[in-house]
């Protein structure tokens, strides 16, 4: 029996049950029940037939990490980010910080939101890792799996999304966290959240350094955030906000053939103005955003080999807006209606080193446009059908019809069963269509559909909670670079089938302790680079009077780093801990270290981990 089959027996069989139960479930949720992602309204995530994890602030920050990338790694099961290196991603040849959900991602078919709003490169189409910082994140939530009909393209995979830090109440709070370690590398931030009456402000400034663990794997990161809003009343509300990053990367290339100079200094930007309503029975949003990058990178040479003569430089843009009302036409109904339209594009070209004279590679842009309806309907207090459909038009890909449908079955004692189908897409990139020499200006979208059920439950009082997730996706016409007629040409011929099993649960010890752990297998038709068939983690807490203390088991195994005829894949272990003690209030010293075990590994083919690291500083709130 084929797994969507299957799925469609378990679903059939669990909802009979429960409505031959015929009990109401009355149960009180807590805030973090309440996301965002997945309706672009506030509702509670047991409506909702899509498998969204939710990590809060309190699982970002424990570890220190300057990203949120490496707390999703250990946190969401079925999602896999690659690194190279103990701070940094970086861009360009030799980056890491691909994101895949699911065997699904990696380059432009998963987007990274932040507060509902896409974060990519124009001309790449690629989400750039390191503007994820930490420092601006209350949450991040993670829809496994397509989100197209809400989101549109690039959301073929999943979405990141990480919802900005809030101050709800009157008064102003700073944060002060202070870091150094392992191979010269120095992190600092301070944010500051600020409210007064109508008017809200949170602010932060982020620095990091590294010498890195190899010759020539050096990285510098300074980043600011900025958001600000005021309250017209209690019902409307604007804001506005700004995020700027730059960092300066140098990509020492695979072990077995390193590169000389390449270097590179990157800067990104993203800003949004937003006017939101919230009423009893409506509520929305009209936004407009803004992102822009300036790249500029010296593409290196291999020993032997002859120093560049010029430079590559791009400027990237990606605007547009986002319209959007949800509103209970009739009982128990929640319907949204929503309009996006994006303008995207830039102009590549090389710049010579002698006397700067320039050769122009591109200089494109596209429209999209697209219109989207999503209709909940509460069927009885324990059954809500959802069902939407969403037209997009791209100005050279043409019309592209996105349908989801899924039902929510909120069974006795705390209990969720989920079953969807959704069908993601993805239009190819500025950079697939035109620029280089595989371009192919005749590129149709990559395709997928997704069958998932899902069973969650949290025991009473909270103290357990538990959940199981089966998926079967099927992906076509995707994007792969191959010889025609002696040379390389991006074409639509790649697909895989995908299969998979999901758990996760959390356990609270009371007083002092606290487990949680997730494991997910995959099985892929076609191998998938940086998609690992098993991955396991297993972390504690504990926290007891002024000291506290957690750590995390990972298990990766089958992570395939290279595919074809030289396939190769990765087993390994990675042990890391982070210890804390308050010294004065709102003052805590801490220590940690990564890869205790001092794993020999790779997430990125040529390009080692570095074994155990170690860091330590203080973090002061006031």
């Amino acid at each position: 029996m084929r797994l969507k089959e299957l799925l469609g027996v378990i679903l059939l069989a669990t909802s009979v049950a429960a409505m031959a139960d015929g009990r109401i479930d009355t149960t009180t949720f807590k805030l973090d029940d309440v996301v965002v992602t997945g309706s672009r309204y506030q509702t509670n995530i047991r409506h909702l037939p899509m498998t969204i994890s939710v990590i809060n602030r309190q699982k970002l920050t424990e570890n220190y990490y300057d990203n949120v990338l490496p707390s999703l790694t250990q946190q969401v099961p079925g999602l896999f980010t690659t690194s190279r290196g103990i701070l940094g991603y970086g861009v360009s040849t030799g980056s890491a910080g691909g994101i895949k959900v699911r065997g699904i991602g990696g380059m432009a078919n998963l987007l990274v939101l932040i507060d509902g709003l896409p974060q990519y490169a124009g001309l790449y189409g690629h989400p750039v890792a390191d503007a994820c910082q930490t420092m601006l994140a209350e949450r991040v939530e993670v829809l496994r799996g397509p989100a197209s009909t809400i989101y549109g393209s690039n959301a073929m995979g999943g979405v990141v999304n990480v919802v900005t830090r809030q101050m709800n109440e009157d008064g102003a709070n700073t944060n002060v966290n202070i870091q150094g370690g392992s191979y010269g590398t120095f992190d600092a931030n301070v944010t500051n959240r600020l409210r007064s009456g109508k008017f809200s402000s949170i602010a932060g400034i982020n620095y990091g350094r590294t010498d890195g663990h190899r010759l020539n794997s050096e990285f510098e990161q300074t980043s600011g955030f900025l958001k600000l809003g005021y309250d017209f009343t209690h019902r409307w509300t604007l804001s506005g906000d700004i995020n700027l990053t730059y960092f300066e990367s140098s990509n020492p290339g695979e072990t077995s053939n390193p590169y000389i100079d390449n270097d590179m200094m990157i800067i990104r930007g993203a800003s949004a103005i937003s006017l939101t309503n919230h009423y009893e029975n409506t509520s929305g949003a009209a936004r407009i955003y803004y992102n822009w990058g300036h790249h500029h990178i010296n593409d290196g040479y291999h020993e032997g080999g002859c120093p560049r003569t010029a430079y590559y430089l791009h400027n990237d843009k990606m605007g547009g807006f986002s319209l959007y009302q949800s509103a209970s036409l009739f009982k128990n109904n929640t319907t949204t209606a929503g309009l996006d339209f994006q303008h995207f594009g830039g102009e590549a070209w090389n710049k010579a080193m002698s006397d700067g004279r320039r050769t122009d590679i591109t200089h494109r842009s596209v429209n999209e446009i697209a219109g989207y309806v999503d209709f909940r309907q509460d069927l009885a207090a324990w059954l809500t059908l959802n069902a939407g459909l969403r037209l997009d038009h791209h100005s050279v890909a043409g019309n592209e019809w996105v349908p989801q449908g899924g039902l929510t079955f909120r069974l006795p004692k705390d209990a969720t069963l989920r079953a969807m189908v959704g069908k993601g897409f993805r239009n190819a990139t500025l950079r697939e269509l035109y620029m280089f020499r595989p371009a192919n200006a005749n590129l149709e979208p990559e395709r997928m559909v997704n069958y998932e059920v899902s069973y969650k439950q949290r025991l009473p009082e909270g103290q357990l909670s538990y959940g199981i997730n089966l998926f079967y996706l099927k992906a076509d016409n995707m994007i792969q670079t191959q010889m025609v007629d002696g040379r390389p040409l991006n074409i639509n011929t790649g697909a895989t089938e995908n299969t998979g099993l999901e758990l996760e649960a959390e356990l609270q010890i009371y007083p002092y302790w606290s487990v949680n752990g997730n494991y997910s297998f995959l099985h892929m038709s076609n191998p998938q680079l940086s998609a690992p068939e098993h991955k396991l983690f297993v972390g504690a807490n504990y926290r007891r009077n002024r000291f506290s203390a957690n750590g995390g088991l990972q298990y990766i195994a089958g992570l395939y780093t290279a595919t074809g005829a030289n396939e190769h894949k990765e087993n390994f272990w990675l042990l890391n801990l982070t210890a804390q003690y308050r010294v004065a209030k709102g003052l805590h010293l801490f220590a940690k270290g990564g890869n205790l075990l001092a794993q020999k590994y790779e997430t990125v083919s040529g390009f080692p981990m570095p074994r155990a690291t170690f860091m330590g500083g203080l973090n002061w709130s006031f």
